[in-house]
């Protein structure tokens, strides 16, 4: 084995781990991928025996990276509302869904994530989700550490104000609780509905093109909402790692729908009306 393929074969062991800090820290598959694969160019050109510790390196090229596109994003805003629209991870339900959950991030996360400045997602991603040291993440955003550990907390206490559910790991459960919704829905049965729902479930519509979100609060305003689809097709997917389904009007995408279920109800829904999402999520599944 020459030098250049032992070098391949050390990045190869640490790109998940590099797609999972960027795509946490961009929302974006396709920019996460994009980030990990300059971090291997810039590897290759780089002078590998100077260097200690190859992970930490790399996670440093791959955030630096990250940073820039997101300060990019900030200087491309028009409206307070017109926020990037984290990419979906989705996939048809198999045999492999722990796996999958376990490596996920979920979208009401993702979406809080987005509200965050640049230096606290970053901070914030690096050491709260992958234990990156506040020294290590002060020289990638050019603050002191003590600075760093701020931009940290303050991303923390955005983070936790959001009272983000945690879901039930046990996909079988959530299944079992969102099938009893899709039910209850097709009967247009309004007790069966609250019943499933958590009382104080949250519906999250994001329509995209600008516009910002419709949300509604409450069982019984949610259950006044829960109509199944007239002549709609529903197809259901995991997305990032939660059950959720695509539906489908004549064939054509319509919407996407993501279920949080903690304690047997449903605590929170999402819903993707953004044609373009909607769209990128039907070619991903067919």
């Amino acid at each position: 084995m020459d030098d250049t393929e032992w070098l391949a074969e050390r990045f190869e062991r640490e790109r998940t781990r590099l797609r999972a800090v960027a795509y946490r820290m961009l929302g974006s598959v396709t920019e996460a991928d994009d980030a990990v694969q300059d971090a291997w160019l810039r590897l290759s050109r780089a002078d590998s025996g100077q260097i200690d510790n190859l992970g930490g390196w790399l996670t440093t090229v791959v955030a630096r990276e990250c940073l820039h596109q997101l300060r990019s994003r900030r200087h491309r805003k028009e409206e307070p509302w017109a926020t990037h629209r984290p990419e979906l991870l989705v996939t048809e339900e198999g045999p492999e869904p722990e796996a999958l959950l376990a490596d996920s991030v979920g979208l009401a996360l993702l979406v809080v994530l987005e509200q965050l400045t640049p230096g606290e997602r970053l901070a914030f991603v690096l050491h709260d989700m992958f234990d990156v040291p506040f020294g290590e993440i002060a020289d990638i955003v050019g603050r002191t550490p003590a600075a760093t550990r701020q931009l940290a907390s303050r991303a923390r206490r955005r983070v936790h104000g959001a009272e983000i559910p945690q879901p039930d790991p046990d996909l079988a459960r959530q299944r079992k609780v969102v099938q009893a919704f899709y039910a209850a829905a097709r009967a247009a049965d309004f007790g069966a509905l609250v019943k499933v729902l958590d009382p104080e479930i949250v519906l999250r519509t994001d329509f995209g093109g600008g516009r910002p979100p419709s949300v509604v609060h409450g069982a019984s305003a949610v259950a006044e909402q829960a109509r199944a689809p007239q002549g709609g097709r529903l197809r259901s997917i995991l997305v990032n790692g939660a059950i959720g389904a695509l539906i489908t009007h004549d064939g054509r995408p319509f919407s996407v729908m993501v279920f949080t279920v903690a304690d047997d109800r449903i605590v929170r829904i999402d819903v993707i009306r953004d044609a373009y999402r909607v769209g990128a999520v039907m070619d991903g599944v067919q």
